[in-house]
């Protein structure tokens, strides 16, 4: 069996053996605190817990309310913004769409004008045409009426010269001339 004497010397306690005579300490420990840091500690967390509640946490709470109206405040601008370049864009595309409009009243007339231009250059060119026809067919009649007065006059000659040649005596003029134009009629 151990048998111990005890020493106390301040507020550590020592024990020696009987058996080895070695001196073995029963101290609390390096981790336990003593009772003044006890004391020391749950004091200083008293002060900090009533300085965060009626000093900092209020400055921090005002903080917190001022920096999120900051931001409801931001976000409300950029709606208002938003709504502005909205307007805007609507505004934009409206004259846009009056531009484009005016444009195409523009190029409808410039067609409708080029469209009158080309008719009326089209009358002109079918009227010369036409002037052209005319007097290339009033040309043609005239040739035609020449030719045609050539080929009577060569017709009734030879028809003359045929009725001769037929029957020995020379048909008469009037004869021949009413016989070719009624032939050369039909």
């Amino acid at each position: 069996m151990h048998s111990a004497v005890v020493h106390l010397h301040g507020s550590i306690v020592r024990f020696i053996t009987a058996e080895t005579g070695e001196a073995v300490s029963k101290d609390p420990g390096p981790i336990v605190p003593e009772l003044k840091e006890l004391y020391w500690s749950f004091g200083s967390f008293v002060v900090f817990a009533l300085l965060m509640r009626f000093f900092l946490f209020p400055k921090l709470k005002k903080g917190m309310e001022a920096r999120y109206q900051g931001i409801q405040s931001a976000h409300a601008a950029a709606d208002a913004e938003r709504a502005a370049a909205r307007a805007e864009v609507a505004d934009y595309e409206a004259q846009l769409a009056a531009i484009k409009a005016e444009a195409a009243r523009e190029v409808e007339a410039a067609r409708n004008t080029l469209e009158t231009e080309r008719q009326a250059k089209l009358a002109e060119v079918n009227a010369r045409l036409a002037q052209q026809r005319a007097a290339a067919a009033a040309e043609a009649q005239a040739e035609r009426d020449a030719a045609r007065d050539q080929i009577h006059a060569a017709v009734s000659d030879v028809a003359g010269l045929a009725g001769e040649l037929a029957t020995g005596r020379r048909p008469s003029p009037e004869v021949v001339t009413r016989v070719v134009s009624e032939v050369m009629a039909r």
